[in-house]
């Protein structure tokens, strides 16, 4: 980064603990990414493609405007039984699709929910602008969503608030400002956030509303097992555990390693979690999470796979 704008890694390390990011090679994008994922998750727990009957695909960076990636990402793993559509949330993308997936579930519509969170970042960002280029990186995760009588998601509260969408936005490519030779001179395709406004109500929004669920479920902070939050920015993920009472030890943080994956922050932190012995059947685990739109929520959930081999 330090070639590309006026930065240096003590700068940014200090400041939003970010340490390297991924980027997609040429030609890759959300969808590969996303196939790649699924093919994992399919593979690791022994499921067939005919098996998934729902395919909901968070993202803010579709290979293209239509087909949605759903259809995509359905036809490349060939999961001939699915529908499935694209969700739009930015960073709680993820978790509105987990909301949303549940509701399927509970519902007896869907018996297996693959949710996808995943975004190119790159396709998206101005790297001669600083306040954004060294905040993203490029990622994709997948979970598996099944009928459970003991565990699963317990409580959740989501919110958004369109009084905050002019702080952190993309103004070209939609239908009211389509692509023109002015959009594109004007760098309007680019992701643009007052990052000061984003911050104080990223760190308030995340905090309090994961405190709601926590106490509306009578959880302390020695009650959660583990804490995984959306990987915007150290400092705000540091609050919100404060405001949680929480220990270093029982929160989930790999922001260093892949910086804001924005969808795919939350699915990625799961997978390497598990991967990692840090989640066991049983766990009280609280997702949390705070986006464009503004764009808000926390979940309670209780873990229901053993412990990864």
């Amino acid at each position: 980064m330090e070639k590309l704008v006026d930065t240096s890694d003590e700068w940014i390390q200090s400041r939003t603990g970010i340490r390297e990011r991924r980027k997609v090679q040429k030609g890759e994008a959300t969808v590969e990414m996303s196939t790649n994922a699924v093919h994992n998750l399919m593979k690791n727990h022994n499921i067939s493609p005919e098996e998934i009957d729902t395919i909901i695909v968070a993202t803010v960076t579709p290979d293209m405007i239509l087909p949605c990636s759903a259809a995509l990402i359905q036809k490349n793993i060939n999961a001939v039984n699915a529908w499935g559509y694209d969700l739009s949330a930015a960073c709680s993308g993820f978790l509105f699709g987990l909301e949303s997936g549940a509701a399927l579930i509970e519902s007896g519509r869907s018996k297996k929910v693959i949710v996808i969170g995943a975004d190119t970042m790159s396709s998206i960002l101005d790297y001669e602008d600083r306040n954004t280029c060294i905040l993203f990186g490029d990622g994709a995760g997948a979970v598996l969503l099944e009928p459970s009588e003991e565990f699963g998601i317990i409580d959740s509260e989501l919110r958004i608030d369109g009084s905050g969408g002019e702080y952190l936005k993309v103004d070209g490519g939609g239908s009211l400002n389509p692509a023109s030779h002015e959009t594109i001179t004007n760098k309007s395709h680019y992701v643009w956030q007052d990052g000061k406004t984003v911050y104080k109500f990223a760190v308030r929004g995340m905090a309090d509303i994961s405190y709601e669920v926590a106490t509306r479920n009578n959880l302390s902070g020695d009650d959660i097992s583990l804490f995984i939050p959306h990987q915007a920015n150290k400092r705000i993920i540091d609050a919100t555990a404060k405001r949680l009472g929480l220990k270093e030890s029982q929160i989930m943080i790999n922001i260093d390693a892949y910086a804001n994956t924005t969808s795919a922050t939350l699915p990625i932190c799961i997978a390497e979690a598990y991967e990692n012995n840090r989640l066991k059947q049983g766990d009280n685990v609280m997702l949390s999470t705070f986006g464009a739109g503004f764009s808000w929520g926390a979940m309670y959930l209780k873990w229901g796979m053993s412990t990864h081999a």
